[in-house]
């Protein structure tokens, strides 16, 4: 894959973005087990978006991006649940998983480039 740093991709661009608004959108919670579960997950996608991109190999790279993958489904999973129990207003709520969607998709679109073609 022809890149110069992974601070050139647009998904882990999107990833940063969205982690900082994410911490924006929870300030003043008072849940701090779930909220730090939330950010974790947040910080994990675009870590490893970048760790990923610096292991030197394909393989590597799409290793941690399926892990990235994995981290934006773990929280979809926590803003539903957020939302449900009345911690997350709906329409940050919904703006939340509409970014994570988009996320999950960029992440998926640069995984199958990635991958050897047979």
């Amino acid at each position: 894959m022809a890149y110069h740093s992974f601070e050139n991709l647009e998904v882990w661009q999107s990833a940063c973005r969205f982690t900082v608004n994410l911490y924006r959108g929870l300030e003043g919670w008072r849940d701090f087990g779930l909220k730090d579960q939330m950010t974790r997950a947040a910080v994990s996608i675009a870590s490893n978006i970048a760790e990923g991109a610096e292991r030197g190999s394909d393989a590597e790279f799409v290793r941690f991006l399926h892990i990235s993958k994995g981290s934006a489904a773990e929280l979809r999973t926590q803003v539903y649940i957020a939302t449900r129990i009345g911690l997350l207003e709906e329409s940050l709520s919904q703006q939340f998983i509409e970014d994570l969607k988009q996320i999950s998709i960029k992440l998926h679109a640069l995984i199958k480039s990635l991958k050897p073609k047979t």
